[in-house]
């Protein structure tokens, strides 16, 4: 578990870890290793904040059980909110028109969509064509069965999107969400930030969709600013294909030992699983 030799950790001032599968274990738990590890880091002088694929409401339970105030980065860039007074301090948008038409090819591949908004503070998350009781949902029921206190319907989503829409999704099988991917990075060439992820609480993929140049590293870096901290000062850890830009940017990245080979690949170290040791040892390296 050797830390890169070109960015020792005794440069890092903030630590950006993700949530699902790096700060919570396979039972969706945050163990208490996890828990004293981070409140070593944070008694260090260490700034540590989550950056996570997971909703803002969603979020807030792991922030308060790590007792984090920091800024939260969910939707995987999209929406950065501060837990304090939930104040928004970053919201993304989609250049006009695009929803429309994006929307009306997801809708003709006989996908359904799920569009986020800032309502935090209204009480619901997402606004969705269906509450899963027509089969036209498919997939996406069990998702819309959980959270329906968190939905807004609207059955004509695809004709007039809720014009503070900032990211969304379709679920459906890998191939499927792969495919939609493809088509729509072909349709919007460079308009659009898409990734396919497995959903970590549900047993489906997601084809998760936010405007161009949206990810978890462009949040981090526009709180990071604020803060004064530069990118080479930062430790990044995370698990799957949407932490890949952090890891990248970040002057340490650092995979899970339960990561995607492709994002252990692409980290400077590889530490224990999110089951294991993995953020024991994130804090052992970083205040060795």
């Amino acid at each position: 578990m050797p830390a890169p030799e070109t960015e020792g950790p005794s440069r890092i001032r903030l630590l950006v870890l993700d949530v699902d599968g790096t700060v919570t274990n396979s039972r969706h738990e945050v163990s208490e290793g996890t828990r004293r590890a981070v409140h070593r880091i944070q008694s260090a002088g260490i700034t540590v904040m989550l950056a996570t694929g997971r909703r803002y409401r969603d979020t807030l339970g792991v922030a308060d059980m790590l007792g984090l105030q920091t800024p939260l980065v969910t939707a995987s860039g999209a929406l950065v909110k501060q837990p304090a007074g939930h104040a928004t301090l970053f919201r993304a948008a989609f250049a006009p028109g695009l929803l429309e038409t994006m929307l009306g090819l997801i809708v003709a591949a006989g996908h359904e969509p799920i569009l986020y908004t800032d309502s935090f503070a209204a009480g619901f998350d997402f606004h969705c064509r269906t509450l899963g009781d027509d089969p036209a949902a498919g997939s996406l029921r069990e998702y819309l069965e959980r959270n329906r206190g968190l939905a807004r319907v609207q059955p004509d989503l695809h004709l007039v999107p809720p014009p503070d829409a900032f990211a969304g999704f379709a679920m459906g099988g890998r191939e499927r969400m792969q495919r939609l991917e493809a088509e729509l990075a072909a349709a919007f060439p460079g308009r659009l930030s898409l990734h396919t992820i497995r959903s970590p609480r549900y047993r489906e993929w997601l084809c998760e969709i936010a405007p161009a140049g949206i990810t978890k590293w462009s949040a981090v870096t526009t709180i990071a600013t604020r803060l004064g901290v530069a990118a080479a000062e930062i430790c990044a850890v995370g698990d799957d294909v949407n932490d890949l830009p952090m890891i990248r940017g970040a002057g340490l990245g650092v995979a899970m030992g339960n990561a995607l080979p492709e994002v252990q690949a692409a980290a400077g170290c590889v530490v224990g699983t999110h089951d294991g040791s993995g953020i024991a040892d994130v804090a052992d390296m970083l205040l060795a």
